[in-house]
């Protein structure tokens, strides 16, 4: 029983990456069935950053009352700059660029984001690059992997996929030059789309790291985060979306789309990630994204009929590779500043222990010297 319950423990963040990449895939094919069914993606992430403040808010009430910093003008400058940048810039891209190309496709290239990130921090300077060491060299080769997996999906297309149990499924498709061009022109301007989303969520994560020096309350930040960015979409959804008819909501797929999207994709997954990271950190994390890319191909040739073809098959594959020498590379780096802090621990102790040891040696001797002068007669005048 004691070897099962350890088995069961070491296995719980595994589970917990694992279903966050259906929870995730999930997300994206029934976001993809609300587009294609047309509902305004600006409209979407009002409401799915609406769900997801009310339902992160009491949880950041209650679990940082005692620990959230005050609000200072600065902080709250940053927050506004965070909500443009996730909610209303990402999110508004990542959407379009959804619904002209296909989940599968769209996941592959999310793939980017640590390599993105990478170059965003060492342009902060947030992160130092030096290219004599192993771990460098394998962050910036996989870097331009990354980036050329990237450039091959979006510039090429290339020929249909077809899956074992699709084979018999897809519809032949049309050879007629003028659907060829429109489909390749979607591609292509899906594909920028989604970069520019990476972008944006990379530069999210630069200055969220900036941002919670100085507002180390997590779950408070990114509730603030979703009100403001939710204040922010609404702004830019009244200047886009002029019909009123827009905005209109039932119990049906767009509903779900929203509340799924900000329920489980902005809330759930967001707490139980940072008990993951928490526990085996964000490398170990970040290696379970591929997999959703995979669910998510599967999911999507039966539940959407979609077409997978050869030129996203090898950028996503140049992307995956790409992805796993950024995070190798990045698992070293973590290793080795532990081993660092480790061997200096025991230095510092010992040299704390030694002005210990001076000081109550220096004590004993004041003492010591004191009985000798009082012995002496040598005492001062009463």
């Amino acid at each position: 029983m004691g070897g099962y319950s350890e088995y069961l423990r070491r296995a719980k963040p595994y589970i917990a990456m694992i279903s966050l990449q259906f929870g995730y895939a999930g997300m994206n094919i029934i976001t993809k069935v609300s587009l294609t069914n047309g509902m305004s993606h600006y409209v979407l992430v009002v409401y799915r950053h609406a769900f997801a403040t009310l339902s992160i808010f009491p949880f950041a009430l209650f679990l940082e009352r005692k620990v959230r910093p005050a609000m200072t003008k600065w902080v709250f400058l940053q927050i506004f700059v965070l909500g443009l940048l996730g909610p209303v810039i990402d999110q508004n891209f990542y959407y379009v660029g959804l619904k002209l190309t296909s989940p599968t496709f769209s996941c592959a290239m999310s793939n980017i984001l640590p390599a993105m990130t990478f170059v965003m921090a060492v342009l902060c300077r947030m992160e130092k690059v030096d290219l004599k060491k192993v771990i460098y060299q394998a962050k910036v080769a996989g870097t331009l992997v990354t980036v050329a997996g990237a450039m091959l999906m979006t510039l090429y297309k290339g020929p249909l996929v077809e899956m074992v149990w699709t084979k018999h499924v897809h519809p032949h498709a049309s050879n007629s030059p003028a659907a060829t061009e429109s489909s390749s022109r979607d591609w292509f301007l899906g594909s920028i789309f989604l970069i520019l989303a990476t972008l944006a969520w990379a530069s999210l994560f630069v200055l969220q790291a900036v941002t919670l020096r100085r507002y180390s309350a997590q779950l408070s930040l990114t509730t603030w985060i979703c009100f403001v960015g939710t204040l922010q979409a609404i702004a830019v959804t009244l200047v886009m979306e002029h019909k009123p008819s827009a905005w209109t909501i039932g119990f049906d797929m767009n509903l779900l789309a929203a509340a799924y999207a900000g329920i489980v994709t902005s809330s759930v997954a967001y707490y139980v990630q940072g008990l993951v990271i928490a526990k085996r950190g964000p490398v170990f994390a970040s290696a379970f994204s591929p997999l959703m890319m995979i669910i998510v191909a599967i999911m999507g040739s039966f539940i959407l009929n979609e077409k997978i073809y050869l030129g996203g098959v090898l950028g996503a594959i140049l992307i995956i590779i790409g992805l796993y020498s950024v995070l190798w590379g990045k698992y070293k780096e973590n290793k080795e500043k532990k081993e660092r802090e480790a061997m200096s621990l025991p230095v510092a102790l010992k040299e704390s222990e030694g002005c210990q040891h001076t000081n109550s040696g220096e004590e004993i001797n004041g003492d010591a010297k004191s009985s000798t002068a009082v012995n002496a007669g040598d005492t001062p005048e009463a």
